[in-house]
């Protein structure tokens, strides 16, 4: 059997002083193995879920590597398939960030089947993650009990019960909450810094800068959004519950609790009572499923039809995905509401 054994780079072959001479001596180190200063390792592979996640960890990991994006175009992320491609990266990841399979079942089987050095990073479980239940009933009212909770800290409702990640009772959609994306920015550097301790500072200095960008962000929607607070409007299915409360928006309804799910007549009837009796003035469609449901909605009474992505699907990935997502909705949301009066 051949042994292959890696050259110790203070070798005293007389070949590197004729490389150092000759200008080759980057090319002569990594011939023998050795690491020389601009030599560095591998970046970690990190594959991610979903564009505004992917996002947020690009600025983590900016100037590091680049993080593989699974869910890319118009795809949802509640009916994804996986891709052969995807297999590939998945299996070659040392950490995979994904929000809940509450929001992704298709990463059920992945969280089973990832190879044991690979670090799984669910979202929704981040400590400090501030978490609301999905909303019920024929407008999706809240229940009294619902509140806000800290991921894994086992606080319990005032009616006496655990809060779990069941689906249908925890709300996927955290990344809507700039707090929210801050407390992602901030975990994904930890996990990766106990990956890669020499990356520790690179990964501080790209926190301290996503931080500020993200609050510029928060500031800049603040301003935006206050001059249509409580304005009511109707959206396609609950995804908002995070951005609305943080920049106090009104969501009145939305027209199916299962985006994968055509609403029945009845529901239809049920969202179109909701409209008038909120007095909605916008009906928000999506892009990822047909607007003739909005169209018949609206028919007949005064709200206006109008687009919300929750993922930002159209907008190329990439560290300003996040801002261009968030900035989209805020857009969307004040030209239709403001254009009212």
């Amino acid at each position: 059997m051949i042994e292959i054994r890696k050259v110790p780079c203070r070798a005293t072959h007389r070949h590197a002083l004729a490389a150092v001479i000759t200008g080759l001596v980057t090319g002569f180190a990594a011939g023998l193995g050795c690491s020389p200063a601009v030599a560095e390792k591998k970046p970690p592979a990190v594959v991610v879920t979903i564009k505004p996640v992917h996002s947020l960890v690009s600025m983590v990991m900016e100037g590091i590597g680049k993080p593989v994006l699974l869910i890319d175009g118009v795809s949802s992320p509640h009916s994804y398939a996986l891709k052969p491609s995807d297999a590939r990266a998945l299996n070659g990841a040392d950490v995979v960030i994904r929000i809940a399979d509450v929001v992704e079942p298709f990463t059920r089987r992945i969280a089973e089947t990832l190879p044991g050095k690979t670090t799984l990073v669910t979202l929704a479980d981040v400590k400090g993650m501030q978490l609301w239940e999905t909303r019920t009933g024929t407008t999706f009212e809240p229940h009294d009990h619902d509140a806000v909770r800290e991921a894994n800290e086992g606080e319990q409702h005032a009616h006496g019960h655990d809060h779990d990640h069941d689906a249908g009772v925890v709300d996927g959609h955290i990344w809507l909450d700039p707090t929210n994306a801050k407390t992602i920015v901030r975990s994904v550097a930890d996990v990766l810094a106990k990956k890669r301790p020499d990356l520790k500072n690179a990964l501080s200095a790209n926190v301290t800068a996503a931080l500020a960008r993200l609050d510029a962000l928060d500031a800049e929607l603040k301003e935006q959004l206050s001059p249509v607070k409580g304005e009511p409007f109707v959206v396609f299915h609950d995804a908002y519950q995070y951005f609305e409360r943080h920049y106090n928006l009104h969501a009145a309804g939305a027209i199916t609790l299962n985006p994968e799910v055509a609403p029945s007549a009845r529901r239809l009837t049920e969202i179109r009572a909701t409209i008038k009796k909120s007095g909605a003035h916008c009906v928000f469609a999506e892009p990822q499923f047909s607007p003739r449901i909005i169209n018949a909605v609206v028919e007949g009474s005064e709200a206006k039809a109008g687009v919300l992505d929750p993922l930002g699907s159209t907008i190329e990935a990439g560290s300003d995905q996040y801002g261009a997502l968030m900035r989209s909705l805020g857009t969307s949301i004040r030209d239709c509401l403001g254009s009212l009066g």
